[in-house]
């Protein structure tokens, strides 16, 4: 796998800005998409590992939400967060069509057109995160605060306060 990486849309929406970042490439399991088996395969801690989860408001439209690849989303939270009284996940088959990503290698950046994304506020407790590049088996790792740069986010707390 160490041959030449290919840059996703991702990574080169970070030249241009750039923002440092570093590719981490793992073998995919195509049974096994999760964040929990992504972050085992570069060997980094869960809580390190950002999910990228898609979601369709009832007043705002689609939006993006990134949190930590062992916790579970509070969608109260997350519909609050986004200017909207619920919301609901985006169901996989419309995942391509709205976004250009296939699940597994969802980025939260560089998707067919710019969504309001939102950052667990746990992402500033760490150096730096993962999340995908925007293929499956392949993950950024980037600061936070030039995550947020690139994909215009805002932190909020997103998650389960008891997951």
């Amino acid at each position: 796998m160490k041959d030449k990486l290919h840059k996703t849309n991702a990574a080169r929406i970070l030249d241009e800005l750039g923002l440092p970042y570093e590719l981490a490439a793992y073998e995919v399991d195509e049974n096994n998409l999760s964040a929990v088996h992504a972050a085992a395969s570069v060997g980094e801690n869960i809580d390190q590992v950002y999910k990228t989860l898609v979601l369709k408001g009832d007043k705002t439209g689609f939006f993006v939400c990134v949190i930590p690849g062992g916790k579970e989303l509070d969608l109260k939270a997350a519909a609050r967060a986004s200017g909207n009284k619920s919301c609901e996940m985006l169901h996989v088959k419309d995942l391509m069509p709205v976004t250009g990503y296939i699940r597994g290698g969802c980025s939260p950046l560089g998707m067919k057109k710019h969504f309001p994304t939102f950052v667990e506020q746990s992402c500033l407790n760490w150096d730096f995160i993962y999340v995908s590049a925007g293929k499956r088996g392949l993950q950024l790792k980037i600061k936070p605060q030039d995550l947020l740069k690139a994909a215009a986010a805002q932190t909020a707390v997103l998650v389960r306060q008891n997951a």
